[in-house]
């Protein structure tokens, strides 16, 4: 690295555990300066989260920048909520805005005992129905088929920050089973500028499990992803689902790591969304 800067110590926080379990482990980099690129990646290379939140003081707010331990992210979701505790710890609970790379959001923080209760008010959202080939594509690279998927969810690039490719398939054991070729998926991934791949399987108007592949960020799967659930839900109200305004998701659960994501959502297309979870401290 060839950066100078000197770094604060790296809050380790779990955003969106269930139960005091499980949820998605960030770092979270409080500095009076942005540090260098450099500095920044190899940083979160070497805590090997699969995101890792840097946060400076700046007028009306906070410069918030995301990295993986391969590449810059343009939004994480967990890592906000994440940075919403390490806020809180610093300066209490409350109301915060954040200055993305692009655009800013706002994030609320409610102290719950020795954790926190974060909501994030994500970017403005959009979607786009995949084309045929690149859903073939992408199907064989997972190992399903068309016969696999929900046809009342047309797979679908979603937006909110960042973009994701959304399969809804129509068996829960299909879902517990997702496997994928890591390094051919990586490729499409970065190609297309998709964050994540998020496989998922609608139980009821009010409950969605997922997976989510981050091959794009050098992780096989993120065990909950904010900036997916804010899409998803952007999606959703773009495909005028019969579902609820308001759902959860449960996701980390196939890999032994427990999440749950509050989503809720307003009736304008491409209007923010709310998404919020709860967090744990991770010890040293």
């Amino acid at each position: 690295m060839t950066g100078t800067i000197k770094i604060m110590h790296i809050l380790k926080i779990a955003a969106f555990s269930h139960n005091n379990a499980g949820g998605n482990p960030a770092g979270v980099v409080l500095n009076d300066e942005m540090p260098a690129d450099d500095v920044m990646l190899g940083v979160a290379a070497d805590l090997g989260y699969s995101e890792t939140a840097f946060l400076t003081p700046v007028e009306g707010g906070w410069r918030v920048r995301y990295f993986s331990p391969e590449r810059e992210v343009p939004f994480c979701g967990h890592a906000t909520i994440a940075s919403g505790a390490a806020l809180a710890k610093q300066s209490g609970a409350g109301e915060y805005r954040l200055f993305l790379n692009e655009g800013e959001i706002s994030i609320s923080v409610e102290a719950d005992e020795a954790n926190f209760n974060v909501a994030l008010q994500s970017p403005q959202t959009w979607s786009k129905i995949a084309t045929h080939d690149l859903v073939d594509t992408i199907l064989g690279l997972f190992h399903l088929s068309r016969a696999d998927l929900n046809p009342d969810f047309p797979v679908s690039i979603a937006f909110a920050g960042a973009r994701h490719l959304v399969i809804v398939l129509n068996d829960r054991n299909t879902l517990a089973n997702m496997n994928y070729d890591f390094d051919a998926v990586k490729s499409i991934m970065l190609e297309q500028d998709w964050i994540t791949i998020s496989l998922l399987y609608n139980e009821s108007d009010t409950l969605f499990h997922s997976r989510n592949a981050f091959a794009f960020g050098g992780v096989v799967e993120d065990p909950a992803t904010g900036a997916a659930a804010a899409a998803l839900a952007g999606y959703l109200r773009d495909i005028d689902w019969r579902g609820e305004d308001k759902f959860e998701i449960l996701q980390g659960f196939d890999m032994g790591t427990p999440s749950r994501l509050l989503v809720e959502y307003g009736p304008t297309k491409g209007a923010s969304v709310t998404v919020s979870g709860m967090t744990r401290n991770i010890p040293d």
